[in-house]
């Protein structure tokens, strides 16, 4: 069923705030994700509650994408870290519908095809950003839960076995140079 992201979520931007180093809130920001949108940091909260609207908190299986910068990502963000609000670089996206799972919306903008297409619709030259409108016009084909689990397991498998390879080419690598030092010597 192909349908647009806006027909089956809620987009809203994150929230301009200026961590002050302590607080009961974690802000979110770029920075704390890497290349491939995994968190790689521990996160302390670092923005105070007061003043904070309840709507910008986020929740289990929000879907933050970095629509500023050259490195667009999405993520889901799960509850088991910090009360948490995402920074203005983020557009939080929620799911209004059960048919689609947050963790396969974000494969689906973290697609090759679906950053081509939207890179190729991003406006500014110095800082290109995409725009709440053009997420939002998006059209997505969303399979049954069952396809979608099967496309993230699969995902996951394919991720794990290049990992596995890297590592594997890097230990061969010290073997070679092991030997090649042995031999000199």
């Amino acid at each position: 069923m192909k349908t647009l992201i806006k027909d089956i979520t809620n987009i809203q931007t994150g929230l301009f705030a200026k961590p002050a180093g302590i607080g009961e809130l974690v802000y979110l920001q770029s920075k704390h994700f890497d290349e491939y949108g995994q968190l790689h940091s521990v996160l302390h909260p670092d923005l105070p509650a007061e003043g904070i609207s309840e709507k910008h908190l986020l929740k289990d299986g929000d879907v933050l994408f970095a629509a500023k910068g050259t490195k667009n990502f999405a993520a889901v963000f799960e509850n088991n870290n910090e009360p948490s609000v995402a920074s203005t670089s983020f557009f939080v996206i929620r799911p209004t519908s059960n048919k689609v799972l947050p963790k396969f919306l974000a494969w689906f903008l973290n697609n090759h095809s679906t950053q081509t297409l939207l890179k190729g619709q991003a406006i500014g030259t110095s800082i290109p950003s995409i725009s709440k409108q053009v997420l939002e016009n998006l059209e997505i084909t969303i399979p049954s839960i069952e396809t979608q689990l099967a496309i993230l397991q699969i995902t996951q498998l394919r991720n794990r076995e290049k990992s596995l390879k890297l590592k594997i080419e890097m230990l061969r690598e010290k073997q070679i140079q092991q030997q090649i030092i042995n031999a000199i010597k």
